[in-house]
């Protein structure tokens, strides 16, 4: 341990993350510890993080503001994927690489011997992380101290910060385990690890980003998004960037319930994992995608795209975004996307989200085809089609005739 002499800590003020920085002092022959925090949207999380940092042992911390790279260059592709794991938006799988992409950066500027994480050894996000840095920097040594010190729950880790005096913003009656971005926030532990209790959504407090369905208006509220080339760039007819449409998107879904999921998910290491998840604005971007992709791409294509979405999100959630198939993957996507363009119209109500009209310059839906009403489409052209269509089955059934009469 004595050639470690500098470390970067994936920092957050959080439980794990504020007591690594003692434990490493104590552990590493008092390395110097600089401290980095992926701004990605956790808001109010970043207030009075440097003193914190400072007083517990570290000698900086670095504040990355890395919103607008994750909206557009992880957020944005994963959702025009229409990426979605076992029901999940992928919140935490697309923000890790993005801020282990910093990390490295950090790490290198300052001539770092390892990166440090707070990952526990039971989760995804050790995965996440550490193959970002082997992209990145395949020589780096990487130190999780959840798979190295004797501490096994939450509660002890709370013992060691108290006796250390590290400042707490938890309790142990308080003590999910949380992580929050711009895109969304997840709760794990204490009731929810019994999938036999509903999840406390009217409670005061445990909801963040909205409110349950039950508390949410009488009222309907509509929203306008407009696309271009599968990218939000209006809201309501206003203009407006990506990641602030995002942001809108949460305060108006999160006011109508929307975006809630409680799910028993399989995890990367094997188990299985229960957590509630808020993706607001995420649910309704991706809702309004897939209603205007309905009228815009063919049905090969989309069926296409519908059975790579799956392979998309288990990439992205398994820590394999910095890979040639990801990459891949998001060429076939950018090329679906080029005539995804339009308005989709959405009423939002007590946590459902209701089709209200879709517009597209591009759209294949035509009115004067499918109408029930007098159109140039000639019926008689159906006979000759299911003649040949069903030509297979017919053919299996005679031949299947035969040999039966062949047998008596």
């Amino acid at each position: 341990m004595s050639e470690i002499k500098k470390v970067v800590l994936a920092y957050s003020g959080g439980l794990d993350t504020s007591i690594i920085i003692p434990w490493l002092k104590e552990n590493y022959d008092n390395c110097e510890v600089i401290a980095v925090a992926g701004n990605v949207g956790q808001a109010d999380e970043l207030e009075g993080l440097e003193e914190k940092a400072l007083k517990t042992g570290a000698s900086k911390l670095y504040v990355l503001d890395l919103t607008e790279e994750y909206v557009n260059d992880y957020i944005i592709p994963t959702m025009q994927a229409g990426a979605v794991y076992e029901e999940y938006l992928l919140g935490t799988s697309t923000a890790r690489p993005c801020i282990a992409k910093g990390l490295v950066d950090i790490a290198k500027k300052e001539h770092a011997d390892a990166i440090v994480h707070g990952c526990t050894g039971k989760g995804n996000d050790q995965v996440r992380f550490e193959l970002a840095i082997k992209h990145f920097a395949p020589d780096m040594k990487i130190i999780a101290p959840w798979r190295e010190w004797s501490l096994k729950s939450r509660e002890e880790e709370i013992d060691y910060a108290e006796a250390h005096h590290v400042p707490l913003r938890i309790s142990r009656e308080t003590n999910y385990s949380k992580d929050k971005n711009l895109w969304h926030l997840s709760h794990e532990g204490l009731d929810l690890e019994d999938t036999g209790n509903e999840p406390q959504y009217e409670k005061p407090g445990f909801l963040e980003m909205g409110v349950s369905p039950l508390q949410a208006p009488d009222a309907p509220t509509y929203i306008t998004l407009d696309f271009e080339k599968g990218v939000p760039v209006a809201l309501d007819g206003e203009k407006m960037s990506a990641k602030d449409i995002i942001l809108k998107l949460n305060e108006i879904g999160g006011a109508n319930g929307i975006g809630l999921l409680d799910i028993v998910e399989n995890r990367l290491v094997g188990m299985k994992c229960r957590g509630v998840y808020e993706t607001p604005g995420g649910a309704i971007l991706y809702k309004a995608h897939s209603v205007l992709e309905s009228v815009c791409l063919d049905k090969m294509t989309l069926h296409e795209k519908q059975r790579l979405s799956i392979t998309f999100a288990e990439l992205v959630y398994n820590g394999q975004w910095f890979t040639p198939l990801r990459e891949a993957l998001s060429a076939f996507v950018d090329k679906t996307q080029e005539r995804v363009t339009g308005k989709v119209k959405l009423k939002l109500y007590k946590g459902n989200m209701i089709n209200a009209g879709v517009w597209s310059p591009y759209s294949l839906y035509s009115e004067k085809i499918a109408t029930f009403g007098a159109s140039d489409y000639d019926q008689t052209d159906a006979t000759g089609f299911i003649n040949l269509y069903g030509l297979p089955i017919k053919v299996q059934a005679m031949v299947d005739a035969e040999n039966a009469a062949g047998h008596e």
